[in-house]
């Protein structure tokens, strides 16, 4: 990967230094809250508290990894928003259900051992849980996130960057032109097809949309000026504002307009 995202088996590392961390918050904090049931409960047992606190954690715990799977698959800092929110909201919704259903159960279990009574009313007090279980799980994700960022690496700081030249293949049916991203001076649209400028002079047609050739370009170092045009940032001699408010872009022997609709790619060449 280049684009600075964590792989695999990073992210799996960052997950399992989160286990026990997250499984001594847990504990601590349902100690806390079974000393304080205790506190204002003191006619109960004090087997009730610690079995509805503990059957609570271990089961946060046992479901810790639905929330690090809605993490992994859309991350706080991911696009588009609503995805990630998407994502995140049936990652709590999955991470309530198991949690309350597993700690009922057990509860069930334990309580019908102990031949003690067990009230809970499951579905009544779900959205109460849930709503606690959303504090939780939220924190939860931005610890994943915050750890994630602190202890994986990226991949391409974990491995040299190639040595090889990036290059580009211009396809026009079933004829393939493999030419060096550095000699591709700018793109322009043809009706039905693109035009490329090569840095040798010449202009092979490719049929496609600027649109979709963009997406492959833009990794490449190039930026969209206008509508009509894409051109090599790293190859741009020369810009040259215009009376309208528009610029041309000099590459060489090439001119390329920039459109003052496109305010970022001016910003962008602007910074070399």
């Amino acid at each position: 990967m280049t684009n600075g995202q964590r792989s695999g088996p990073e992210l799996n590392g960052v997950f399992w230094r989160a286990v026990p961390l997250f499984a001594v918050t847990i504990l601590a904090l349902n100690t806390v809250n079974m000393f304080t049931a205790l506190q204002d409960r003191p006619q109960t047992p004090w087997i009730c508290p610690a079995v509805e606190q503990y059957t609570s954690a271990v089961c946060a715990i046992a479901f810790m990894w639905i929330g690090w799977a809605a993490f992994r698959i859309a991350p706080p800092d991911s696009r588009p928003r609503w995805r990630m929110l998407a994502i995140q909201i049936v990652g709590l919704l999955a991470f309530a259900t198991a949690h309350i259903v597993g700690f009922y159960l057990l509860r069930g279990l334990i309580f019908g051992w102990l031949d003690m009574p067990f009230e809970f009313d499951l579905a009544q007090r779900f959205v109460y849980e849930l709503r606690k279980d959303a504090i939780g799980y939220f924190i939860g994700v931005a610890a994943f996130w915050g750890l994630a960022r602190l202890y994986g690496t990226p991949a391409q700081e974990a491995s040299p960057p190639s040595a090889t030249p990036a290059t580009f293949d211009i396809r026009d049916g079933a004829r393939v032109m493999r030419v060096p991203a550095a000699d591709i001076l700018a793109a322009s649209s043809a009706g039905n097809y693109v035009e490329f400028m090569l840095a040798d002079g010449r202009k092979p047609l490719m049929r496609s949309s600027l649109t979709a050739l963009e997406a492959e370009l833009a990794p490449l170092g190039f930026v969209r000026t206008h509508r009509s045009w894409l051109v090599n940032a790293a190859r741009v001699t020369e810009l040259r504002p215009e009376k309208s408010g528009d610029y041309a872009v000099r590459l060489g022997d090439i001119e390329a307009p920039l459109s003052r609709r496109f305010p970022d790619a001016l910003a962008r060449l602007r910074a070399g």
